[in-house]
């Protein structure tokens, strides 16, 4: 079994975009909590973004939601966050919730429609010219509610053609990620509801066209370890959106519902390659608390992404290699059963101890009185929330 001395070089590459949009308010379908000291300005989500980067080491880039981090600077954005100790990341579209887009965006009946939705997206590439990112990640709420509301087979002819004209306008160093769900908030069918959806229309557009697997975005039972073998293994596994639910899209902390198959999805990723040195694939949260403080919530759910890639990096793949080949079931998962339970959270206290960081970020930022002083200064002005 590998030591935690040789995992350190590919725990120090790890990095973990935090979306922006995780520190504003949210909640449910019911209600949206405000949070005291909750950002109200892009450019502070973005210093609480820094924050949980100070503290962990793992957060250098920052994702973007359009249009609700709309800036009239981009370019000065980014200069304030690189002056933060951050990167802008990914820019994330938004054809979901303009009236026009009320039965589709990207695959509405209507050119003009489409039309709309696709000069959205020309804004966000021209956000990336101004900031330096290079994925531009689309999700759609595209879909219908009863069957008969429109054709199935028309809505994919027009999606294909709207990402065709997306991805032609994409400069050479730029990806598209297309993201996929299977229900909500189209109940009868979504027009990108699973993997195999997204690889299609992505693998018909070129090699700068990939999948962005949501963990949360799956039926219940779905084998999502599978999904990101067989997608790193075709080589279009883009970007994670790490999250966790319960039941549906819950979009919890990371590895709050099932810790063990966060670890079986890093193992995965492991043995694809993925936290190879110059792997293509990008690490993102996708979370809106609800009911916890946000700064301390990507902090624990950054943590939680480290800890179960120590454990995957800790699995003995030479046993688990040979009891494979000899059919013998019962090794084979005691080996990875070993990984799991190997408790690495005081070796990785002291690693990042070693490294300027402080043991325990969790604490550490209990301790500084940031949230209080986050609740003093930011009086007034009109906090970011969930769709703002």
């Amino acid at each position: 079994m590998p030591r935690f001395a040789d995992i350190t070089d590919t725990l120090a590459r790890q990095a973990i975009e935090l979306p922006s949009w995780a520190f504003g308010n949210s909640g449910t379908r019911f209600k949206v909590f405000s949070t005291p000291g909750t950002p109200r300005t892009p450019e502070e989500k973005i210093a609480d973004a820094a924050t949980v980067h100070e503290l962990t080491g793992l957060a250098p880039t920052v994702a973007l939601h359009i249009p609700w981090d709309t800036v009239d600077d981009y370019a000065a954005l980014g200069r304030r966050a690189r002056e933060l100790g951050v990167e802008l990341g990914t820019i994330n579209s938004n054809t979901f919730q303009d009236e026009d887009y009320k039965f589709g965006s990207l695959t509405h009946s209507d050119a003009r429609i489409r039309q709309k939705a696709i000069d959205a997206h020309f804004r966000c590439l021209d956000i990336m010219h101004a900031t330096g990112s290079t994925d531009l990640k689309i999700w759609l709420a595209d879909g219908t509610n009863y069957p008969g509301q429109d054709s199935l087979r028309t809505r994919q002819d027009r999606l294909a053609e709207s990402l065709a004209t997306i991805y032609e306008r994409l400069a050479p160093h730029q990806r598209l990620v297309l993201e996929y769900k299977f229900f909500e908030p189209a109940f009868y069918h979504t027009d990108v509801p699973d993997w195999g959806t997204s690889l299609a229309q992505v693998s018909a557009l070129g090699d700068r066209a990939l999948v962005c697997l949501d963990t949360g975005h799956h039926a219940p039972g779905t084998n999502v370890e599978f999904i990101v073998m067989q997608l790193l293994r075709l080589g279009r596994l883009g970007s994670f959106d790490f999250n966790s639910r319960f039941y549906a899209d819950d979009d919890l902390i990371v590895g709050a519902a099932d810790p063990f198959q966060l670890f079986r999805i890093l193992h995965e990723v492991v043995v694809g390659g993925g936290l190879a040195e110059g792997s293509p694939v990008r690490f993102m949260l996708d979370q809106c608390h609800n009911i916890e403080e946000k700064i301390p919530g990507q902090i624990r759910s950054v943590l939680n992404v480290q800890e179960m890639t120590a454990r995957a990096l800790l699995v003995d793949r030479a046993a688990l290699e040979k009891a494979q080949a000899s059919h013998d079931v019962l090794a084979a998962n005691e080996v990875l059963m070993d990984a799991f339970q190997t408790d690495v959270r005081g070796e990785l206290a002291a690693w990042r101890e070693s490294r300027g960081l402080p043991a325990d970020p969790m604490r550490a930022y209990a301790e500084s009185g940031h949230q209080r002083r986050l609740a003093e200064q930011r009086v007034g002005g009109t906090q970011a929330g969930w769709g703002a």
